[in-house]
């Protein structure tokens, strides 16, 4: 690892993360917020089932909708490094960024290692693009509640596999452990291999995990059903754009021909569908008006 610049530079960690797949940010936030929003969580954690499956693993705790659940949850979603680092990675590849996912994760004392996996291959499409590329579809953020330890089960991640996508499994001992503290934040590529460790303490391992994707894919967590209309007009209109109600260029996500913003900020309004295009989009129509395109002769 480079040496950290002593307060988080958003130039140094994206390039960073590009390089190695992943970055650690010592002190992102400060520690009394996340033991602040912890709190407000604790409730959920207890009421929350154990979750079912080999993926999920039946010695795990995990929810979502996490902005419904705690204010203080927008000061990580919309920390605005946060936000240049995913900007820098993601925004060459789409109009807008969307988040993925807020959720909550408790490991159990005794739960197992989990299959090491990549993200990103939620999603088909991801396998049919040109690693030489450098196209990501994903940034996760892991915020820790607790120290995140060896012992306890930090996660694991395989610095530089988010250029060996074609490997299912990286030899163990070319992995990192990610331990930190609350205040730090991990973030790695939805290409990057990486894996919860193994909880062999005897507490529980707590913490949230934050991701955002480029905004023409579906999310992980359907933000409109997390956050319906209802809920969703007590936010501001920077984030419930990150929740995916604003139209992608050329005219992707629409409801009725318009920007689904418009549901939130002014829904009794009645106008006919607008076009949301790029300005590619608008060049290429204005040259086939003024008669610069014509269709290749073939034959």
């Amino acid at each position: 690892m480079a040496h950290l610049p002593d307060t988080p530079c958003a130039e140094f960690h994206a390039d960073l993360l590009l390089d190695q797949g992943y970055c650690i940010i010592p002190q992102a936030i400060s520690p009394c917020e996340v033991t602040a929003l912890a709190c407000d969580l604790a409730d959920d954690f207890s009421a929350t089932p154990l979750s079912a499956g080999p993926f999920y693993g039946d010695d795990t705790k995990r929810f979502g909708s996490l902005l419904r659940r705690s204010d203080r949850t927008r000061d990580f979603v919309q920390h605005p490094i946060i936000l240049d680092i995913v900007q820098k990675v993601l925004g060459p590849w789409c109009d807008h960024v969307s988040l993925n996912l807020t959720q909550a994760i408790e490991l159990m004392p005794g739960s197992r290692k989990q299959v090491p996996h990549r993200d990103q291959d939620m999603w088909p499409c991801s396998r049919l693009v040109d690693p030489a590329l450098g196209v990501e579809f994903l940034v996760n953020v892991m915020w820790p509640f607790t120290s995140y330890t060896q012992e306890n089960g930090t996660t694991h991640v395989w610095p530089g596999s988010h250029r060996r996508c074609s490997e299912v499994l990286i030899d163990p001992h070319e992995s990192i452990v990610a331990e930190m503290e609350p205040g730090a934040a991990l973030l790695f590529l939805g290409s990057t291999l990486h894996a919860g460790g193994a909880n062999h303490s005897l507490a529980p391992r707590r913490g949230m995990i934050i991701s955002y994707t480029l905004g023409w894919l579906k999310p992980y967590e359907l933000q409109w059903l997390a956050y319906p209309p209802e809920v969703a007009r007590a936010f501001d209109a920077d984030l419930t754009d990150l929740l995916g109600y604003r139209i992608h260029r050329p005219n992707l996500g629409n409801h009725e021909g318009r920007c689904p913003s418009l549901l939130l900020r002014d829904p009794g309004r009645q106008v006919g569908a607008i076009d949301m295009l790029a300005p590619e989009q608008h060049a290429l129509i204005d040259a086939f008006r003024a008669g610069e395109l014509s269709a290749p002769v073939t034959g």
